[in-house]
Protein backbone atom coordinates (compact mmCIF):
# COMPACT_ATOMS: atom_id res chain seq x y z
CA UNK A 1 0.00 0.00 0.00
CA UNK A 2 2.39 2.61 -1.31
CA UNK A 3 0.01 5.49 -2.04
CA UNK A 4 -1.99 7.42 0.54
CA UNK A 5 -5.73 6.96 0.81
CA UNK A 6 -7.08 10.05 2.51
CA UNK A 7 -10.08 10.28 4.81
CA UNK A 8 -11.59 13.65 4.01
CA UNK A 9 -14.57 13.60 6.35
CA UNK A 10 -17.09 11.30 7.96
CA UNK A 11 -20.47 11.19 9.65
CA UNK A 12 -22.88 8.74 11.19
CA UNK A 13 -26.35 8.58 12.61
CA UNK A 14 -27.09 8.02 16.27
CA UNK A 15 -27.22 4.29 16.93
CA UNK A 16 -30.79 3.45 17.95
CA UNK A 17 -31.51 0.41 20.09
CA UNK A 18 -34.04 -2.09 18.78
CA UNK A 19 -36.97 -2.43 21.15
CA UNK A 20 -38.80 -5.52 19.91
CA UNK A 21 -40.51 -3.58 17.12
CA UNK A 22 -39.49 -2.01 13.81
CA UNK A 23 -37.50 1.15 14.42
CA UNK A 24 -38.53 4.57 13.09
CA UNK A 25 -36.12 4.45 10.14
CA UNK A 26 -35.45 2.00 7.34
CA UNK A 27 -31.82 1.27 6.51
CA UNK A 28 -31.92 3.50 3.44
CA UNK A 29 -33.40 6.33 5.55
CA UNK A 30 -30.47 6.09 7.95
CA UNK A 31 -27.83 5.99 5.24
CA UNK A 32 -29.47 8.77 3.25
CA UNK A 33 -29.74 11.09 6.27
CA UNK A 34 -26.11 10.70 7.33
CA UNK A 35 -24.77 10.72 3.78
CA UNK A 36 -26.75 13.76 2.66
CA UNK A 37 -25.55 15.81 5.63
CA UNK A 38 -21.97 14.72 5.01
CA UNK A 39 -22.06 15.55 1.30
CA UNK A 40 -23.71 18.93 1.94
CA UNK A 41 -20.61 20.21 3.71
CA UNK A 42 -18.08 19.10 1.07
CA UNK A 43 -16.29 21.25 -1.51
CA UNK A 44 -17.43 18.97 -4.32
CA UNK A 45 -20.90 18.18 -5.64
CA UNK A 46 -22.40 14.72 -5.01
CA UNK A 47 -22.34 14.14 -8.78
CA UNK A 48 -18.54 14.43 -8.71
CA UNK A 49 -18.15 11.22 -6.71
CA UNK A 50 -16.73 8.32 -8.68
CA UNK A 51 -18.80 5.77 -6.78
CA UNK A 52 -20.79 5.05 -3.63
CA UNK A 53 -20.07 1.79 -1.76
CA UNK A 54 -22.30 0.75 1.13
CA UNK A 55 -21.88 -2.25 3.40
CA UNK A 56 -25.08 -3.88 4.60
CA UNK A 57 -25.56 -7.29 6.19
CA UNK A 58 -29.35 -7.31 6.14
CA UNK A 59 -30.83 -5.19 3.33
CA UNK A 60 -34.60 -5.30 2.99
CA UNK A 61 -36.04 -7.21 0.01
CA UNK A 62 -37.05 -3.96 -1.73
CA UNK A 63 -33.56 -2.46 -1.32
CA UNK A 64 -31.26 -5.38 -2.09
CA UNK A 65 -28.68 -3.14 -3.78
CA UNK A 66 -29.11 -0.52 -1.10
CA UNK A 67 -25.91 1.26 -2.14
CA UNK A 68 -27.48 2.32 -5.44
CA UNK A 69 -30.79 3.21 -3.81
CA UNK A 70 -29.09 5.51 -1.31
CA UNK A 71 -26.77 7.05 -3.91
CA UNK A 72 -29.81 8.13 -5.92
CA UNK A 73 -31.66 9.37 -2.85
CA UNK A 74 -28.64 11.46 -1.80
CA UNK A 75 -28.67 13.26 -5.14
CA UNK A 76 -25.53 11.71 -6.61
CA UNK A 77 -27.21 11.59 -10.00
CA UNK A 78 -27.85 8.83 -12.48
CA UNK A 79 -24.21 8.44 -13.53
CA UNK A 80 -22.56 7.72 -10.17
CA UNK A 81 -22.43 3.95 -9.60
CA UNK A 82 -23.70 2.68 -6.27
CA UNK A 83 -23.17 -0.83 -5.01
CA UNK A 84 -23.43 -2.95 -1.91
CA UNK A 85 -20.95 -5.21 -0.13
CA UNK A 86 -21.48 -7.76 2.62
CA UNK A 87 -18.90 -9.21 5.02
CA UNK A 88 -21.18 -9.67 8.04
CA UNK A 89 -19.97 -7.52 10.95
CA UNK A 90 -17.26 -5.89 8.82
CA UNK A 91 -19.46 -4.87 5.89
CA UNK A 92 -18.77 -1.19 6.54
CA UNK A 93 -15.03 -1.83 6.74
CA UNK A 94 -15.23 -3.90 3.56
CA UNK A 95 -16.82 -0.92 1.81
CA UNK A 96 -13.80 1.16 2.82
CA UNK A 97 -11.40 -1.53 1.65
CA UNK A 98 -13.23 -1.85 -1.68
CA UNK A 99 -12.89 1.91 -2.13
CA UNK A 100 -9.17 1.66 -1.34
CA UNK A 101 -8.72 -1.03 -3.99
CA UNK A 102 -10.49 1.00 -6.66
CA UNK A 103 -8.59 4.17 -5.80
CA UNK A 104 -5.26 2.34 -5.92
CA UNK A 105 -6.01 0.84 -9.33
CA UNK A 106 -7.05 4.22 -10.68
CA UNK A 107 -10.67 3.28 -11.33
CA UNK A 108 -11.84 5.83 -8.75
CA UNK A 109 -10.43 8.90 -7.09
CA UNK A 110 -13.24 10.16 -4.84
CA UNK A 111 -15.50 7.64 -3.08
CA UNK A 112 -18.23 7.73 -0.45
CA UNK A 113 -18.03 4.47 1.50
CA UNK A 114 -19.64 3.22 4.68
CA UNK A 115 -22.15 0.85 6.20
CA UNK A 116 -25.71 0.57 7.46
CA UNK A 117 -28.18 -1.82 9.02
CA UNK A 118 -31.63 -1.47 10.52
CA UNK A 119 -31.62 -4.67 12.55
CA UNK A 120 -34.91 -3.80 14.26
CA UNK A 121 -36.49 -4.39 10.85
CA UNK A 122 -35.05 -7.84 10.31
CA UNK A 123 -37.94 -9.91 8.95
CA UNK A 124 -40.09 -12.55 10.55
CA UNK A 125 -40.21 -15.52 8.18
CA UNK A 126 -42.57 -18.37 7.48
CA UNK A 127 -41.32 -21.82 8.48
CA UNK A 128 -40.66 -24.39 5.75
CA UNK A 129 -43.78 -26.25 6.87
CA UNK A 130 -45.93 -23.15 6.37
CA UNK A 131 -44.36 -22.45 2.98
CA UNK A 132 -45.08 -26.02 1.86
CA UNK A 133 -48.67 -25.72 3.07
CA UNK A 134 -49.16 -22.44 1.24
CA UNK A 135 -47.70 -23.97 -1.90
CA UNK A 136 -50.23 -26.77 -1.69
CA UNK A 137 -53.06 -24.34 -0.97
CA UNK A 138 -52.33 -22.18 -3.99
CA UNK A 139 -51.99 -25.30 -6.15
CA UNK A 140 -55.48 -26.49 -5.10
CA UNK A 141 -58.02 -26.00 -7.88
CA UNK A 142 -61.24 -27.55 -6.63
CA UNK A 143 -63.32 -27.06 -3.50
CA UNK A 144 -62.43 -30.59 -2.43
CA UNK A 145 -58.73 -29.97 -2.82
CA UNK A 146 -58.95 -26.77 -0.78
CA UNK A 147 -60.95 -28.55 1.93
CA UNK A 148 -58.29 -31.26 2.09
CA UNK A 149 -55.58 -28.62 2.38
CA UNK A 150 -57.44 -26.93 5.23
CA UNK A 151 -57.65 -30.26 7.10
CA UNK A 152 -53.86 -30.58 6.82
CA UNK A 153 -53.19 -27.13 8.28
CA UNK A 154 -51.73 -26.98 11.78
CA UNK A 155 -51.70 -23.79 13.93
CA UNK A 156 -48.04 -24.42 14.68
CA UNK A 157 -47.25 -23.58 11.07
CA UNK A 158 -47.89 -19.93 11.94
CA UNK A 159 -45.01 -19.75 14.42
CA UNK A 160 -42.60 -17.23 12.85
CA UNK A 161 -38.94 -17.86 12.19
CA UNK A 162 -37.01 -14.89 13.61
CA UNK A 163 -34.80 -13.70 10.79
CA UNK A 164 -32.16 -12.04 12.94
CA UNK A 165 -31.66 -15.24 14.96
CA UNK A 166 -30.97 -17.14 11.75
CA UNK A 167 -28.64 -14.37 10.60
CA UNK A 168 -26.70 -14.48 13.85
CA UNK A 169 -26.29 -18.26 13.72
CA UNK A 170 -23.24 -19.67 11.99
CA UNK A 171 -24.47 -22.28 9.48
CA UNK A 172 -21.19 -24.22 9.52
CA UNK A 173 -20.78 -24.77 13.26
CA UNK A 174 -24.47 -24.27 14.10
CA UNK A 175 -23.79 -21.79 16.89
CA UNK A 176 -25.18 -18.37 17.64
CA UNK A 177 -22.56 -15.63 17.81
CA UNK A 178 -23.05 -15.47 21.57
CA UNK A 179 -22.26 -19.15 21.85
CA UNK A 180 -18.92 -18.53 20.15
CA UNK A 181 -18.27 -15.92 22.84
CA UNK A 182 -19.01 -18.59 25.44
CA UNK A 183 -16.38 -20.76 23.73
CA UNK A 184 -13.78 -18.03 24.23
CA UNK A 185 -14.79 -17.47 27.83
CA UNK A 186 -14.16 -21.16 28.49
CA UNK A 187 -10.92 -21.25 26.45
CA UNK A 188 -9.33 -18.30 28.27
CA UNK A 189 -10.95 -18.73 31.70
CA UNK A 190 -12.88 -15.46 31.57
CA UNK A 191 -15.26 -15.01 34.49
CA UNK A 192 -18.71 -13.47 34.60
CA UNK A 193 -17.51 -10.63 36.84
CA UNK A 194 -14.79 -9.72 34.31
CA UNK A 195 -17.34 -9.54 31.52
CA UNK A 196 -19.77 -7.45 33.52
CA UNK A 197 -17.01 -5.09 34.68
CA UNK A 198 -15.94 -4.59 31.07
CA UNK A 199 -19.56 -3.84 30.11
CA UNK A 200 -19.98 -1.34 32.94
CA UNK A 201 -16.81 0.43 31.85
CA UNK A 202 -18.10 0.62 28.27
CA UNK A 203 -21.28 2.36 29.43
CA UNK A 204 -19.35 4.68 31.73
CA UNK A 205 -16.95 5.68 28.97
CA UNK A 206 -19.76 6.36 26.49
CA UNK A 207 -21.65 8.45 29.05
CA UNK A 208 -18.51 10.46 29.79
CA UNK A 209 -17.84 10.94 26.08
CA UNK A 210 -21.42 12.09 25.46
CA UNK A 211 -21.22 14.58 28.30
CA UNK A 212 -17.91 15.89 26.94
CA UNK A 213 -19.35 16.22 23.42
CA UNK A 214 -16.90 13.75 21.92
CA UNK A 215 -19.50 12.34 19.52
CA UNK A 216 -20.92 15.67 18.39
CA UNK A 217 -18.58 16.02 15.43
CA UNK A 218 -19.55 12.67 13.96
CA UNK A 219 -23.26 12.27 14.70
CA UNK A 220 -25.96 13.66 12.39
CA UNK A 221 -29.27 13.93 14.32
CA UNK A 222 -32.33 12.20 12.89
CA UNK A 223 -35.94 13.41 12.79
CA UNK A 224 -38.80 10.96 12.27
CA UNK A 225 -42.17 11.59 10.63
CA UNK A 226 -43.67 12.69 13.95
CA UNK A 227 -40.98 15.32 14.49
CA UNK A 228 -39.14 13.36 17.18
CA UNK A 229 -35.43 14.17 17.23
CA UNK A 230 -32.83 11.47 17.79
CA UNK A 231 -29.46 13.02 18.53
CA UNK A 232 -27.59 10.49 20.67
CA UNK A 233 -26.89 6.77 20.82
CA UNK A 234 -29.87 5.71 22.88
CA UNK A 235 -28.88 2.30 24.22
CA UNK A 236 -26.43 3.76 26.72
CA UNK A 237 -27.19 3.17 30.40
CA UNK A 238 -25.86 5.84 32.74
CA UNK A 239 -26.95 3.66 35.66
CA UNK A 240 -25.08 0.54 34.55
CA UNK A 241 -23.49 -1.19 37.53
CA UNK A 242 -22.17 -4.57 38.54
CA UNK A 243 -25.28 -5.07 40.64
CA UNK A 244 -27.68 -4.31 37.78
CA UNK A 245 -25.80 -6.54 35.33
CA UNK A 246 -25.58 -9.37 37.86
CA UNK A 247 -29.38 -9.69 37.75
CA UNK A 248 -29.31 -10.66 34.06
CA UNK A 249 -29.30 -14.34 33.21
CA UNK A 250 -27.10 -16.02 30.59
CA UNK A 251 -28.85 -16.03 27.23
CA UNK A 252 -26.90 -18.37 24.96
CA UNK A 253 -26.04 -21.14 27.44
CA UNK A 254 -28.72 -20.85 30.07
CA UNK A 255 -27.30 -23.57 32.36
CA UNK A 256 -23.56 -22.99 32.36
CA UNK A 257 -23.08 -19.75 30.42
CA UNK A 258 -21.72 -16.35 31.38
CA UNK A 259 -22.65 -14.27 28.34
CA UNK A 260 -25.75 -12.15 29.02
CA UNK A 261 -27.57 -9.37 27.18
CA UNK A 262 -25.80 -6.97 29.53
CA UNK A 263 -22.27 -7.94 28.52
CA UNK A 264 -23.10 -8.29 24.82
CA UNK A 265 -23.55 -5.67 22.11
CA UNK A 266 -27.08 -4.47 21.47
CA UNK A 267 -29.30 -5.09 18.44
CA UNK A 268 -29.24 -1.66 16.84
CA UNK A 269 -30.04 0.51 13.80
CA UNK A 270 -27.46 2.92 12.39
CA UNK A 271 -25.33 4.13 9.50
CA UNK A 272 -21.79 5.51 9.11
CA UNK A 273 -19.98 7.04 6.11
CA UNK A 274 -16.49 8.25 5.20
CA UNK A 275 -15.30 10.22 2.19
CA UNK A 276 -12.12 8.64 0.79
CA UNK A 277 -9.92 10.37 -1.76
CA UNK A 278 -6.69 9.96 -3.67
CA UNK A 279 -3.99 12.60 -3.49
CA UNK A 280 -5.05 13.79 -6.96
CA UNK A 281 -8.66 14.26 -5.79
CA UNK A 282 -7.49 16.13 -2.70
CA UNK A 283 -5.56 18.57 -4.88
CA UNK A 284 -8.25 18.87 -7.56
CA UNK A 285 -11.02 19.77 -5.11
CA UNK A 286 -8.96 21.66 -2.56
CA UNK A 287 -9.82 19.18 0.18
CA UNK A 288 -8.40 19.17 3.71
CA UNK A 289 -8.01 15.53 4.80
CA UNK A 290 -8.38 14.50 8.40
CA UNK A 291 -6.30 11.35 8.15
CA UNK A 292 -5.34 8.46 5.96
CA UNK A 293 -5.73 4.70 5.84
CA UNK A 294 -2.19 3.35 5.83
CA UNK A 295 -2.84 -0.40 5.71
CA UNK A 296 -5.61 -2.98 5.96
CA UNK A 297 -5.79 -6.71 6.55
CA UNK A 298 -8.32 -9.53 6.48
CA UNK A 299 -7.89 -12.85 8.27
CA UNK A 300 -9.80 -16.07 8.85
CA UNK A 301 -10.01 -18.59 11.67
CA UNK A 302 -12.30 -21.22 13.20
CA UNK A 303 -15.92 -19.92 13.05
CA UNK A 304 -16.49 -21.28 16.55
CA UNK A 305 -13.84 -18.80 17.80
CA UNK A 306 -14.72 -15.93 15.48
CA UNK A 307 -14.29 -13.34 18.25
CA UNK A 308 -10.50 -13.62 17.98
CA UNK A 309 -10.63 -12.17 14.46
CA UNK A 310 -9.12 -8.82 15.57
CA UNK A 311 -6.01 -10.63 16.80
CA UNK A 312 -5.52 -12.44 13.49
CA UNK A 313 -6.15 -9.32 11.38
CA UNK A 314 -4.28 -6.70 13.40
CA UNK A 315 -1.15 -8.77 14.09
CA UNK A 316 0.06 -8.89 10.45
CA UNK A 317 -0.28 -5.09 10.27
CA UNK A 318 1.84 -4.74 13.37
CA UNK A 319 4.46 -7.04 11.87
CA UNK A 320 4.57 -5.24 8.53
CA UNK A 321 5.15 -1.90 10.20
CA UNK A 322 7.44 -3.08 12.97
CA UNK A 323 5.02 -2.07 15.72
CA UNK A 324 4.23 -3.42 19.15
CA UNK A 325 0.78 -3.34 20.67
CA UNK A 326 1.54 -0.19 22.65
CA UNK A 327 3.41 1.61 19.88
CA UNK A 328 -0.04 2.73 18.71
CA UNK A 329 -1.69 5.68 20.38
CA UNK A 330 -5.22 4.25 20.24
CA UNK A 331 -7.15 1.08 19.45
CA UNK A 332 -10.76 0.49 18.53
CA UNK A 333 -11.75 -3.16 18.91
CA UNK A 334 -15.44 -3.61 18.23
CA UNK A 335 -17.23 -4.86 21.32
CA UNK A 336 -19.38 -7.65 19.96
CA UNK A 337 -19.15 -9.28 23.40
CA UNK A 338 -17.15 -8.43 26.50
CA UNK A 339 -15.80 -11.99 26.53
CA UNK A 340 -14.63 -11.61 22.93
CA UNK A 341 -12.61 -8.44 23.52
CA UNK A 342 -11.10 -9.79 26.74
CA UNK A 343 -10.18 -12.99 24.87
CA UNK A 344 -8.34 -10.95 22.24
CA UNK A 345 -6.27 -9.31 24.96
CA UNK A 346 -5.57 -12.71 26.53
CA UNK A 347 -4.57 -14.24 23.17
CA UNK A 348 -1.89 -11.60 22.59
CA UNK A 349 -0.48 -12.41 26.05
CA UNK A 350 -0.57 -16.19 25.51
CA UNK A 351 2.77 -17.70 24.42
CA UNK A 352 1.20 -20.86 22.99
CA UNK A 353 -1.54 -19.05 21.12
CA UNK A 354 0.85 -16.56 19.54
CA UNK A 355 3.22 -19.33 18.48
CA UNK A 356 0.71 -21.93 17.32
CA UNK A 357 -2.02 -19.73 15.83
CA UNK A 358 -0.18 -16.57 14.76
CA UNK A 359 3.21 -18.02 13.87
CA UNK A 360 5.08 -15.66 16.19
CA UNK A 361 8.18 -16.35 18.24
CA UNK A 362 6.31 -15.59 21.45
CA UNK A 363 3.59 -13.54 23.05
CA UNK A 364 3.05 -9.98 21.82
CA UNK A 365 2.36 -8.78 25.34
CA UNK A 366 -0.24 -6.80 27.22
CA UNK A 367 -2.20 -4.08 25.43
CA UNK A 368 -2.66 -1.00 27.59
CA UNK A 369 -6.44 -0.89 27.99
CA UNK A 370 -6.25 2.83 28.56
CA UNK A 371 -5.54 3.12 24.84
CA UNK A 372 -8.44 0.88 23.77
CA UNK A 373 -12.02 2.03 23.18
CA UNK A 374 -11.36 5.19 25.13
CA UNK A 375 -14.94 6.40 24.56
CA UNK A 376 -16.58 3.02 25.08
CA UNK A 377 -17.97 0.80 22.40
CA UNK A 378 -20.71 -1.39 21.02
CA UNK A 379 -21.80 -2.91 24.32
CA UNK A 380 -23.11 0.54 25.23
CA UNK A 381 -23.62 2.07 21.79
CA UNK A 382 -24.92 -0.91 19.86
CA UNK A 383 -23.74 -2.93 16.88
CA UNK A 384 -25.70 -2.29 13.67
CA UNK A 385 -23.80 -5.03 11.91
CA UNK A 386 -23.24 -3.38 8.54
CA UNK A 387 -22.24 -0.02 10.03
CA UNK A 388 -19.85 -0.92 12.86
CA UNK A 389 -16.73 -1.42 10.76
CA UNK A 390 -17.04 2.09 9.35
CA UNK A 391 -17.98 3.60 12.73
CA UNK A 392 -14.85 2.38 14.51
CA UNK A 393 -12.60 3.78 11.76
CA UNK A 394 -14.40 7.13 11.89
CA UNK A 395 -14.27 7.34 15.67
CA UNK A 396 -10.66 6.22 15.86
CA UNK A 397 -9.71 9.10 13.58
CA UNK A 398 -11.69 11.53 15.71
CA UNK A 399 -9.93 10.28 18.85
CA UNK A 400 -6.52 10.73 17.23
CA UNK A 401 -7.37 14.29 16.23
CA UNK A 402 -8.89 15.20 19.59
CA UNK A 403 -5.97 13.89 21.63
CA UNK A 404 -3.30 15.06 19.19
CA UNK A 405 -2.24 11.44 18.72
CA UNK A 406 -0.76 10.07 15.52
CA UNK A 407 -1.85 6.51 14.71
CA UNK A 408 -4.13 3.70 15.72
CA UNK A 409 -5.75 0.47 14.62
CA UNK A 410 -9.45 -0.26 14.22
CA UNK A 411 -10.28 -3.96 14.26
CA UNK A 412 -13.42 -6.07 14.23
CA UNK A 413 -14.47 -9.70 14.57
CA UNK A 414 -16.66 -11.14 11.85
CA UNK A 415 -19.31 -13.84 12.02
CA UNK A 416 -18.17 -16.89 10.08
CA UNK A 417 -14.69 -16.81 11.53
CA UNK A 418 -12.92 -13.76 10.10
CA UNK A 419 -11.33 -10.53 11.25
CA UNK A 420 -10.62 -7.15 9.72
CA UNK A 421 -8.25 -4.34 10.71
CA UNK A 422 -7.10 -0.96 9.45
CA UNK A 423 -4.11 1.17 10.43
CA UNK A 424 -5.12 4.84 10.56
CA UNK A 425 -2.91 7.92 10.78
CA UNK A 426 -3.87 11.49 11.51
CA UNK A 427 -2.82 13.99 8.85
CA UNK A 428 -0.69 16.76 10.30
CA UNK A 429 -1.44 20.31 9.24
CA UNK A 430 1.86 20.57 7.36
CA UNK A 431 1.43 17.25 5.50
Amino acid sequence: MDSRIYIVDGARTPFLKARNAPGPFAASDLATAAGSALLARQRFAPEQLDEVILGCASPSPDEVNIGRVVALRMGCGLKVPGWTVMRNCASGMQALDSAIANIRTGRSSLVLAGGVDALSRAPLLFSDAMVRWLSGWYASKTVGQKAAALRQFRPGYLAPVIGIMKGLTDPVVGQLMGQTAENLAWKFGIGRDEMDAFAVRSHQRVVAAQEAGHFDAEIVPLIDRDGTVYKDDDGVRNDASMASLARLKPFFDKKYGKVTPGNSSQITDGAAWLVLASEAAVEAHGLEPLGCIVDSQWAALDPAQMGLGPVHAATPILQRHGLGLNDLDAWEINEAFAAQVIACLRAWRDEDYCRNELGLDGALGMLDEGRMNVDGGAIAQGHPVGASGARIVLHLLNVLRRENWQRGIASICIGGGQGGAMLIERVQEND
